[in-house]
């Protein structure tokens, strides 16, 4: 498996772009996923100028952006006018993939009818998405965090440009395993977002953030799976240090996650290479 390993700009809520990067860089992450711009969420109706200057930022900072993250949510009011905004930004600055929410799901039979809206917005968006050479990647999360779900919704479309984003956490706080979310996304799989978390019942969501490995999360287990199964796309770090300030400093956690991550990927090799 690849170390192609990346950060999350959410870790920085606090600090510049051209901050967040260079201290990524400085950790050794070869890759950088944008969900926040000098701390702020990604307007997608963001000035020509503002973007040039997101532009111009990120070349001097020699990191790749593997994904323009958007707050998209598929099955929402009106979301293919910012998707096309979300497409172009993410062409402007180089990146392969813009990641989206499937959103909320109604109880069956509405369930469906929101499932088939969700592709007609993703349909709608591919003669952009195609000109532009960006993909869209739809995350395990909210609505969608079971794979299953977002598989049925990928099934609808298909399209080498549209795929999943799996989020470590999501599938398993629905009750999915790491062999369940490959065996139905596996083939769509755009990006590997991971992160670490143990139950909390004190906490609103019943979760609470942890460094990886000290979790329950089978983040080893998704990249075995990864591993054996070709995967060659990028592994993201999402410390979600914007959503939860409680947790710990960039500084500390994102370089514990590369050094975990790379003593994992490590053996894993290993062991291939002695099989």
């Amino acid at each position: 498996m690849p170390s192609r390993i990346a950060f999350s700009t959410l870790a920085f809520p606090d600090a510049t772009l051209a901050a967040a990067i260079s201290a990524g860089r400085r950790w050794g992450y070869s890759g950088v996923e944008l969900r926040l711009i000098d701390g702020e969420l990604i307007d997608p109706a963001m000035p020509a100028e503002r973007r040039a200057q997101v532009r111009r930022t990120l070349a001097a900072a020699g990191l790749p952006v593997v994904a323009v993250d958007s707050s998209i949510r598929l099955t929402g009011e009106d979301p293919g006018p910012d998707l096309r905004r979300f497409l172009q930004l993410a062409s402007e600055w180089e990146a392969p993939l813009v990641r989206v929410f499937g959103g909320a799901l109604d109880p069956s039979p509405a369930r469906q009818d929101r499932i088939r809206a969700a592709a007609r917005v993703l349909e709608e968006a591919m003669p952009l998405a195609t000109r532009l050479g960006v993909a869209i990647g739809v995350e395990t999360h909210d609505a969608f965090s079971a794979s299953a779900a977002v598989a049925e919704l990928l099934a609808l479309v298909p399209s080498d440009l549209v795929g999943a984003v799996w989020d470590s956490h999501h599938p398993h706080r629905a009750g999915e395993r790491a062999a369940d979310v490959w065996a139905n996304l596996g083939r769509r799989l755009l990006l590997a977002q991971v992160k670490d978390a143990r139950r909390d019942p004190g906490r609103e969501d019943g979760w609470q953030l942890v460094p990886l490995g000290q979790g329950e999360v089978p983040v080893r287990d998704m990249l075995a799976l990864l591993s054996a199964g070709g995967y060659q796309g990028w592994v993201s770090v999402e410390w979600e240090k914007r959503w939860h300030p409680e947790i710990a400093e960039p500084g500390l956690a994102l370089p514990q996650h590369l050094a975990v991550l790379g003593t994992w990927i490590r053996e894993m090799n290993e062991r291939q290479e002695r099989a």
